[in-house]
Protein backbone atom coordinates (compact mmCIF):
# COMPACT_ATOMS: atom_id res chain seq x y z
CA UNK A 1 0.00 0.00 0.00
CA UNK A 2 1.52 3.10 -0.92
CA UNK A 3 1.25 6.21 1.69
CA UNK A 4 -0.56 8.52 -0.77
CA UNK A 5 -3.74 6.05 0.18
CA UNK A 6 -3.47 6.62 3.33
CA UNK A 7 -2.60 10.26 3.52
CA UNK A 8 -6.20 10.25 1.50
CA UNK A 9 -8.18 9.09 4.22
CA UNK A 10 -7.65 11.89 6.09
CA UNK A 11 -10.40 14.60 5.98
CA UNK A 12 -8.63 17.62 3.84
CA UNK A 13 -10.47 19.77 6.93
CA UNK A 14 -8.07 18.39 8.95
CA UNK A 15 -4.78 18.62 6.98
CA UNK A 16 -4.35 21.97 9.07
CA UNK A 17 -4.15 19.55 12.31
CA UNK A 18 -1.24 17.63 10.53
CA UNK A 19 0.77 21.18 9.81
CA UNK A 20 -0.10 22.08 13.53
CA UNK A 21 1.25 17.98 15.10
CA UNK A 22 4.36 18.83 12.70
CA UNK A 23 5.24 21.99 14.68
CA UNK A 24 4.28 20.36 17.98
CA UNK A 25 6.42 17.79 16.89
CA UNK A 26 9.49 19.94 15.59
CA UNK A 27 9.27 21.80 19.55
CA UNK A 28 9.24 18.99 21.31
CA UNK A 29 12.25 17.97 19.21
CA UNK A 30 14.24 21.30 20.57
CA UNK A 31 13.02 20.56 23.95
CA UNK A 32 16.06 19.14 26.03
CA UNK A 33 13.73 17.17 28.41
CA UNK A 34 11.82 15.37 26.20
CA UNK A 35 13.26 12.25 25.03
CA UNK A 36 13.37 11.04 21.19
CA UNK A 37 11.55 8.26 21.56
CA UNK A 38 8.21 10.07 23.28
CA UNK A 39 7.67 12.58 20.20
CA UNK A 40 5.61 10.48 18.21
CA UNK A 41 3.37 9.04 20.60
CA UNK A 42 3.02 13.04 22.18
CA UNK A 43 2.02 14.48 18.57
CA UNK A 44 -0.42 11.46 18.36
CA UNK A 45 -1.93 11.73 21.44
CA UNK A 46 -2.19 15.48 20.91
CA UNK A 47 -3.66 14.86 17.15
CA UNK A 48 -6.26 12.65 18.41
CA UNK A 49 -7.26 15.39 21.30
CA UNK A 50 -7.21 18.07 18.53
CA UNK A 51 -9.30 16.06 16.09
CA UNK A 52 -11.84 14.98 18.61
CA UNK A 53 -12.10 18.54 20.09
CA UNK A 54 -13.17 19.92 16.56
CA UNK A 55 -14.74 16.77 15.14
CA UNK A 56 -16.47 14.93 18.36
CA UNK A 57 -15.31 12.83 20.54
CA UNK A 58 -15.84 9.00 18.60
CA UNK A 59 -14.06 6.54 16.62
CA UNK A 60 -13.60 8.24 13.37
CA UNK A 61 -12.40 11.10 15.24
CA UNK A 62 -9.89 8.69 16.83
CA UNK A 63 -8.81 7.00 13.66
CA UNK A 64 -8.30 10.76 11.86
CA UNK A 65 -6.04 11.61 14.72
CA UNK A 66 -3.80 8.51 14.64
CA UNK A 67 -3.88 9.31 10.73
CA UNK A 68 -3.15 12.99 11.07
CA UNK A 69 -0.48 12.22 13.67
CA UNK A 70 1.50 9.53 11.22
CA UNK A 71 1.39 11.73 8.27
CA UNK A 72 2.74 14.52 10.24
CA UNK A 73 5.73 11.98 11.83
CA UNK A 74 6.31 10.25 8.52
CA UNK A 75 6.33 13.60 6.81
CA UNK A 76 9.15 14.66 8.99
CA UNK A 77 11.22 11.95 8.33
CA UNK A 78 10.70 11.77 4.58
CA UNK A 79 11.92 15.27 4.48
CA UNK A 80 14.73 14.38 7.10
CA UNK A 81 16.01 11.63 5.47
CA UNK A 82 15.53 12.83 1.67
CA UNK A 83 18.30 15.96 3.09
CA UNK A 84 20.05 13.23 4.51
CA UNK A 85 20.55 11.57 0.97
CA UNK A 86 21.20 14.07 -0.77
CA UNK A 87 24.16 15.62 2.05
CA UNK A 88 25.77 12.17 1.10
Amino acid sequence: MEWNVVANFIKPELLLIVAVCWVIGFCLKQTPRVPDWTIIYLVTLAAIIIVCLTLGFNVDSFVQGILCGAVAVYGNQLLKQAKKGVDE
